[in-house]
């Protein structure tokens, strides 16, 4: 190129495309979102475009209403194209009589948002890249959206949901996040409501923070308890203190609110990222469970202390190297507590066999995660009469 002359700047077809979503994203209002997907897909010679979206009890994709879109039934996760998309995260392609049928992940920071899906007359490798990275910025919009209109909630609601549950929805994380060093995915049943469970977890530069607390009792009492402690942990967290502190902060202020006949049990974690380390304290928590090559290696049982609000004396940290590849599987009690209809409770022994048979399919951590919660729920007949969350933190080194 000569001395002082500068690249074209002209604008290309697919950056045209990709301006399109980009220069309508700051003002667009979340019931435009559809619309906008529609112009974009009808521009690269697509038809019937669908925007998919995850249910709570994440068991099917129910299309996103908007002018232009293709509408119809809900589909099932476990027995569709789209589906399949969703549950391993890849571009799925199906030849139809009038061309292929694509359905591409709605990825944002390794959550997964929903499935994109459109029918072209053919597909090449510029289709599949620009089909990709309009996903991608279709997945940020929605997420971007959320909180500005209740359209998503609304589509993704399948039943009725408590009071309880909307506030312990509306204080959860994504349920999953897949990084280059790690992964987190968690799921809460029964999903429309759930009370007294939930999780909280970020990543601080290297440093994974984890915790997932079940409080006492049921309905709004227990989500306000559960409020008050995932409140408690974030302050505390973000002061750049210990386990063992973050633990006497969150009693404290469990203590204070509710009185001495309340509690919160509390299992907190921090994975170091680089090297694999992790620490953490019981409070009255089922011992989390350790995968390791794809089985259960052990249950990781440690000195506990009082459940949060109790008083209890200052918690002992325990520590264990991780692996590359090595997975660990916090959960509350109402998952092992449950009793089957007229016999015994489903027990810990259950769900280490059930944990052993998923991950033999070699599947992702959000899809492991969601298909045990299934699982576990069909194996106790289809009853929840108690929270029963899991939780699951990957190293992958």
């Amino acid at each position: 190129m000569a001395a002082g002359r500068r690249p074209g700047r002209s604008e290309s077809f697919g950056e045209a495309l990709l301006g399109k979503i980009l220069d309508s994203a700051h003002e667009l209002p979340p019931h435009l979102i559809g619309p906008l997907v529609a112009d974009v897909m009808e521009r690269l010679g697509g038809r019937r475009p669908q925007v998919l979206l995850q249910d709570y009890g994440q068991l099917v994709l129910v299309p996103l209403p908007g002018e232009g879109l293709t509408g119809g039934e809900p589909q099932v996760i476990d027995d569709s194209d789209a589906g399949r998309c969703f549950l391993d995260a890849v571009p799925v392609e199906v030849p139809q009589e009038d061309g292929v049928r694509v359905h591409l992940p709605l990825l944002d920071g390794g959550d997964q948002v929903g499935v994109m899906a459109v029918t072209l007359d053919s597909v090449d490798d510029d289709d599949r890249r620009l089909l990709l990275r309009i996903s991608g910025l279709v997945a940020d919009l929605l997420v971007t959206k959320h909180g500005y209109s209740d359209l998503f909630f609304d589509v993704r609601r399948d039943e009725a949901m408590s009071v309880a549950a909307e506030i312990q929805w509306s204080l959860l994380p994504p349920l999953a996040m897949i990084m280059p060093r790690v992964a987190v995915a968690g799921i809460l049943e029964p999903a429309y409501h759930v009370a007294g469970d939930s999780f909280d977890y970020a990543l601080n530069g290297d440093v994974l923070h984890v915790v997932m607390i079940d409080a006492m009792g049921h309905g709004l009492d227990a989500a306000t308890m559960a409020t008050v402690a995932i409140g408690a942990y974030r302050h505390a967290r973000r002061s750049g203190i210990g386990l063992s502190e973050i633990y006497a902060f969150m009693d404290r202020a469990v203590a204070e609110q509710f009185g001495p006949e309340h509690f919160v049990t509390a299992q907190m974690l921090q994975l170091d990222t680089t090297t694999g380390r992790v620490q953490w304290v019981n409070a009255g928590h089922p011992p989390p469970i350790l995968v390791r090559d794809h089985r259960v290696a052990q249950r990781l049982v440690a000195p506990t202390t009082l459940p949060v609000g109790l008083g209890g004396m200052e918690p002992r940290v325990s520590e264990l190297g991780l692996v590359p590849g090595d997975r660990v599987l916090c959960f509350t009690d109402g998952v092992v507590e449950e009793h089957k209809s007229g016999g015994e409770e489903f027990g810990e022994d259950q769900l280490i066999d059930c944990v052993n048979q998923l991950e033999r399919t070699g599947r992702g951590i959000r899809a492991v995660t969601r298909s045990l919660s299934h699982t576990l729920k069909q194996a106790r007949g289809g009853q929840t009469s108690d929270d029963a969350t899991l939780l699951m933190v990957e190293w992958r080194g």
